[in-house]
């Protein structure tokens, strides 16, 4: 698993693309209303063109990494997530620090803007959205007043906290987190908010691209 340093340095990178965005540093309350997936399909159909997601701040991941269940220690036979694309205002990111996890102050949940897509790459080349996905900073929202993992519809994120005793870095370089995924654009046999599809592959991934 790529190290905590590794993440941060190529992240940064990332986050010098729209400096505005990172110096705002916002701090997003969670959102009142409860959308509907119909009202929320609507409000993120623009990113099926995955140019349309990038002039609107939306950051490749830095490192290109097409996420699978096994590349977390999950069994393969889960499936993929895909490749991230993220907003670093709504993630609320902090600037990164050597030898330290990615780490933010959002607590960004609303779905109608959320604060990563997530494509799953073609063989031709392109990218298919295939879901949409919400992270929260544990720390960030507790300060917030909250005892409760944050829910969308019954569902509660998932936390994530890396286990040292572990090869694998079950918080991908993060500090903990919530995060939750809707596979708005993609059948999930396994859960429309499960973290993983397996009807997605990064089969199709090329790491220099």
């Amino acid at each position: 698993m790529t190290s905590p340093s590794w993440v941060a340095t190529h992240l940064a990178l990332g986050l010098l693309l729209f400096p505005a965005a990172v110096a705002a540093q916002q701090k997003t309350a969670p959102a009142s209303r409860t959308p509907t997936l119909a009202q929320i399909r609507a409000a993120t159909e623009t990113y099926r063109d995955v140019n349309a997601a990038l002039k609107d701040g939306f950051v490749r991941d830095p490192m290109n990494m097409c996420v699978t269940a096994a590349t977390e220690g999950q069994p393969k036979q889960l499936g993929a997530m895909g490749l991230h694309y993220f907003r670093p205002d709504r993630l609320g990111l902090n600037p990164p620090a050597p030898n330290a996890r990615v780490s933010g102050k959002g607590t960004h949940t609303d779905f109608l803007t959320p604060g990563v897509l997530v494509y799953e790459p073609q063989p031709d080349g392109s990218l298919q959205l295939v879901a949409v996905e919400n992270l929260v900073w544990e720390k960030a929202w507790k300060e917030a007043g909250h005892t409760a993992p944050p829910e969308f519809m019954g569902n509660q994120y998932y936390h994530l906290v890396d286990n040292p005793l572990t090869p694998v870095d079950e918080a991908h370089g993060f500090e903990p987190h919530y995060e939750l995924h809707m596979w708005l654009y993609r059948p999930n046999p396994t859960g429309e908010f499960a973290p993983f599809n397996p009807k997605a592959t990064c089969a199709n991934h090329k790491a220099g691209r």
